[in-house]
C-alpha cells in the first residue's frame, strides 16, 4: 500500500443511532445503568442511607462536534495525513447519519493496492460494547477490526470479515465461540449475507452499501457473568479503535457516481457512520467522566478512589485491596486504622488474610508515642493514660521508671507499673516493699529483714527463752522505757550514734555494718568513728527489742557483755559492738547532742558513782 492510499483519520466518538440502539438489544448488556430511572439520587455512586454502591458512566460517547452538514451537491475533500496542505479536520465524520442527508467518506482510487484504515482514539480506556460502520459504497469483502489498549502503541485483532477467512487472515470460517478462545478475534463471512444478520456482523442495504455492526460480547459464554470474568473485562477495555479494509467487492461500481453525474473510481470504501457505543471504564467507581486540568478525559471517581480509571485507592485507603465494583458490593477503598496517629499506611497481603479478608492495612511512622500496625498501644518506656481515649495526642504518658529501683525501663502498657527489683515497690520502683530494708547496692537496693519466729529460737537458745513464747513478755523490762537519762548513761559501757549501713545474718547472730557518726561513751577499748559492726541476737532481733532500719540514724547505749536472756548463747562471731533487749537503741534526734555531752562533763566529774 502506497502512502497517497494510507488514510488515518483520528475521529470522535458519535451518539448511538437509532439503528445501531436496536441491534445493541439483540447482545447480552454487561454495563446495567440508571437510565431508567426516573429521579436518580445526588449522588449514584451511594445510596439514600450514604452507602456506596456500583455505578457506572452513561452508555454514550463524547458528544459529537456537530457542524452544519456539507450540501446535497456532491463535494470532494481529499484526505492525505501525509500532507497538511490536502488534509481537512475530522469533523467532516462526526455529523450524525441520515438518511435524508447523507454525507460520507469515500477513500481514493483502489486500483493495485486495497489497503484502507480508519483510526478512532478515544482519549482514555473505554469498555466498549460494539462497533458500526455504515457504508455508501458496496461492503468490502475483506476487513478487520483493531483494539489497542495502550494508546496506539500495541494493536490486537478484535474481528475479521471475509468471504476467503483462511486465505486471507489465516482463520477458520465462523468458529466457534467458547471458554477457551472468548478472547480471541474470529473470521466471519456473514457481512456478506444479508440484513438479517446486521445486529451480530451482517450486512444490509441500508444508506447506500448496508451495516457492518460488531458486538464485543454477543455469544461470549462468560457475557452474563461479565463482573466474574476479568477475561472479558480486558476484552471489552479500548483506548483506539482501527479498522482495515483489505479487499474491495470487486466488479461493483460508485453508487454516487450515477447522482453526482462525474466520474467515480470504480473500486473505493466509502462510509457515511463510524460509530463505537461504549461507557467510560471507571471499574465501576465513578457515574461520569470529566475534563481535567490538562483537558484529559478522566473519571469522577468515588468510593475512595483514584487514577485516570478510578483504578487504584487514595493514599491511606489501603486497609483492603482495590476491587472493580460489582452488583453484589461496591468494594469502597476502606481507610486504615491508625487511631489519628498515622498519615500513611500500606497494605499487607498476609495480614488480610489472617484477619479473614478484613483488614490488611499497616500505619506507618506511627506519632504521639505509640506504636503496632494500628497505632493502637504505647511504645516501649510509655504506658496508656486510661482516662484519655486512645485517639487523643496524649494518650501515652511516660513510664518513669526509678533508675535505680527498676529492673527496666519498660512499664505494663494499662497500669504503667515498673518491672522492680526484689524486694522494691511503688508504681516506678522508687521504695522498699514490707520486710525489705534499703541497702546501699545499686544491684540490690532492698533487702530482706529476716523474720524468725521467737518460739523457735526461745526452744533452740536457753531454758529461760523455751518459757517464754511471747514477744511482749518477753521485752517487757524496756517496753515504753526509752527515755535518756543519767542513770541509764552510767549503767552502759558505750554511747554512739551510728548510721544503719547494711546487715548480714550470721549463724544465730544478725550482723549489722554501721557507721560511728560520734562516740559519746566507750568504756574498756576506745570506739572511733568510722564503719563497725554491731552485733544483735537474732531473737531480740525478730522480737524489735532493739529495733533498728536502715539508712537511718540511732543512738545506742548498750553493754560489752551479753546481759540479756541470750547470755548463755555465748560471745559473738566477731569483733564489735554488741547490743540486746536490754540496750537503749532509738532513733536519733539532733536535740540529743547537747544532753549527752552534758552527761560527758558529768562523767568526768565522778556524778556516775553516785548515780
Amino acid at each position: 500500500m502506497t502512502d497517497s492510499q494510507r488514510f488515518l483519520l483520528v475521529l470522535c466518538l458519535v451518539g448511538v443511532s437509532t439503528l445501531l440502539s436496536q441491534a445493541a438489544t439483540h447482545s447480552s448488556h454487561p454495563f446495567p445503568g440508571q437510565q431508567q430511572q426516573m429521579a436518580p439520587p445526588p449522588d449514584p455512586c451511594y445510596d439514600d442511607s450514604g452507602t456506596a454502591r456500583r455505578c457506572i458512566p452513561d452508555m454514550r460517547g463524547v458528544p459529537p462536534h456537530h457542524r452544519p452538514a456539507p450540501p446535497v451537491v456532491r463535494s470532494c475533500h481529499v484526505c492525505d495525513a501525509a500532507d497538511a496542505r490536502r488534509a481537512h479536520p475530522a469533523s467532516y465524520l462526526t455529523d450524525l447519519n441520515s438518511a435524508h442527508n447523507l454525507t460520507c467518506w469515500q477513500s481514493d482510487n483502489l486500483a493495485g493496492a486495497h489497503n484502507v484504515s480508519l483510526t478512532l482514539s478515544l482519549g482514555k480506556k473505554f469498555e466498549i460494547t460494539y462497533v458500526s460502520l455504515q457504508f455508501c459504497s458496496p461492503k468490502p469483502d475483506s476487513m478487520a477490526i483493531y483494539k489497542s489498549m495502550d494508546y496506539g502503541k500495541s494493536w490486537l485483532p478484535y474481528q475479521y470479515y471475509s468471504s476467503q477467512c483462511r486465505r486471507v487472515f489465516a482463520k477458520p470460517n465462523k468458529a466457534a465461540i467458547t471458554k477457551q478462545n472468548e478472547q480471541e478475534a474470529l473470521c466471519t463471512d456473514v457481512h456478506l449475507q444479508g440484513e438479517s444478520h446486521a445486529a451480530s456482523g451482517g450486512g444490509g442495504s441500508g444508506g447506500g452499501g448496508g451495516l457492518i455492526a460488531f458486538s464485543t460480547l454477543d455469544g461470549r459464554p462468560s457475557g452474563k457473568d461479565f463482573d466474574g470474568s476479568p477475561v472479558l473485562q480486558d476484552w471489552v477495555t479500548v483506548t483506539d479503535i482501527r479498522v482495515v479494509f483489505t479487499r474491495p467487492q470487486l466488479g461493483l461500481e460508485d453508487p454516487v457516481a450515477s447522482v453526482s453525474g462525474g466520474a467515480a473510481p470504480t473500486y473505493f470504501y466509502a462510509v457515511g457512520d463510524f460509530q463505537v457505543g461504549g461507557r467510560c471504564k471507571c471499574n465501576g467507581h465513578a457515574s461520569r467522566c470529566m475534563r481535567d486540568r490538562d483537558a484529559k478525559l478522566v473519571c469522577d471517581c468515588k468510593h475512595n478512589t483514584e487514577g485516570p480509571e478510578c483504578d487504584r485507592c487514595k493514599p491511606f485507603h489501603f486497609d483492603r485491596p482495590w476491587q472493580r465494583a460489582t452488583g453484589r458490593d461496591a468494594n469502597e477503598c476502606l481507610p486504615c486504622n491508625c487511631n489519628l496517629h498515622a498519615r500513611r499506611c500500606r497494605f499487607n497481603m498476609e495480614l488480610y488474610k489472617l484477619s479473614g479478608r478484613k483488614s490488611g492495612g499497616v500505619c506507618m511512622n506511627c506519632r504521639h508515642n505509640t506504636a503496632g500496625r494500628h497505632c493502637h498501644y504505647c511504645k516501649e518506656g510509655f504506658y496508656r493514660d486510661m482516662a484519655r481515649p486512645i485517639t487523643h495526642r496524649r494518650a501515652c504518658k511516660a513510664c518513669d521508671c526509678h533508675p535505680v529501683g527498676a529492673a527496666g525501663k519498660t512499664c505494663n502498657q494499662t497500669t504503667g507499673q515498673c518491672p522492680c527489683k526484689d524486694g522494691v515497690t511503688g508504681i516506678t520502683c522508687n521504695r522498699c516493699a514490707k520486710g525489705y530494708q534499703q541497702s546501699r547496692s545499686p544491684v540490690a537496693p532492698c533487702i530482706k529483714i529476716p523474720v524468725i519466729s521467737p518460739t523457735a529460737v526461745v526452744s533452740s537458745s536457753s531454758t529461760e527463752a523455751e518459757e517464754s513464747a511471747d514477744c511482749e513478755s518477753y521485752c517487757k523490762p524496756v517496753k515504753g522505757n526509752l527515755k535518756i537519762n543519767m542513770k541509764k548513761y552510767c549503767k552502759k559501757d558505750y554511747a554512739v550514734q551510728v548510721n544503719v549501713l547494711d546487715m548480714q545474718t550470721v549463724g544465730d547472730w544478725a550482723k549489722f555494718t554501721v557507721n560511728v557518726v560520734s562516740v559519746y561513751k566507750s568504756r574498756g577499748e576506745p570506739l572511733k568513728r568510722g564503719d563497725n559492726l554491731l552485733w544483735i541476737h537474732m531473737k531480740d532481733l525478730a522480737c524489735k527489742c532493739p529495733r533498728l532500719q536502715m539508712s537511718k540514724r540511732f543512738l545506742v547505749l548498750g553493754t560489752t557483755e551479753n546481759t540479756g536472756s541470750n547470755a548463755g548463747a555465748g560471745s559473738t562471731p566477731g569483733t564489735g559492738l554488741l547490743a540486746d533487749k536490754n540496750s537503749l537503741v532509738i532513733q536519733w534526734r539532733d536535740v540529743w547532742t547537747r544532753r549527752l555531752r552534758k552527761f560527758q562533763r558529768k562523767e568526768k566529774k565522778g556524778k556516775c558513782s553516785k548515780a
